[in-house]
């Protein structure tokens, strides 16, 4: 199984503000829909009520502290690991977030898939440091700004050194 992470991120790193994603980004969305469409997505429960409901065409699965919490459309489990044990068998499993799931899943990831918009927006929530001494840039397209998505962004994959 490769564990992937999927994220979004400004110019300084900001992922979110107010439990919601910085900015309506549809290249970034038709993006994550394309790579995760069909594989396990692993989440924190703040991730989950941000976006109202559960992913369609995808097992989600909601990392959460609340014991009794149980959803209609995904599976609760309480640590990281107890969703990594449930997806043994899948071929890529992606988390994707919050910053706090980030944290915890970066030492056992293989992959980062991350969008870079090249604009600063006001965040209050940040992806933890990519340490370049335990990732390798392994592929990179640039884009230019176009009538749907106003700013320069790159989609940049990262592998564990």
């Amino acid at each position: 199984m490769i564990l992937s992470n999927i994220v979004v991120v400004d110019e300084n790193g900001g992922i979110g503000r107010n439990n919601q994603l910085l900015v309506h980004f549809p290249a970034d969305l038709k993006h994550f829909r394309k790579l995760t469409t069909g594989h396990p997505v692993i989440m924190g429960r703040k991730t989950y009520d941000s976006m109202g409901k559960a992913l369609p065409n995808r097992r989600n699965i909601v990392i959460t502290r609340k014991a009794d919490l149980t959803l209609p459309d995904a599976e609760v489990v309480n640590s990281l690991d107890e969703a990594i044990s449930l997806c043994e068998n899948e071929e890529e499993v992606f988390v994707i977030g919050g910053a706090e799931i980030f944290r915890f899943s970066f030492p056992k990831s293989d992959r980062i898939y991350l969008t870079k918009i090249h604009q600063a927006f006001e965040a209050d929530t940040f992806l933890p440091e990519i340490d370049q001494q335990k990732w390798r840039e392994v592929a990179r397209e640039d884009h230019s700004p176009d009538e749907k998505n106003p700013f320069k962004y790159s989609f940049i994959t990262y592998v564990r050194s």
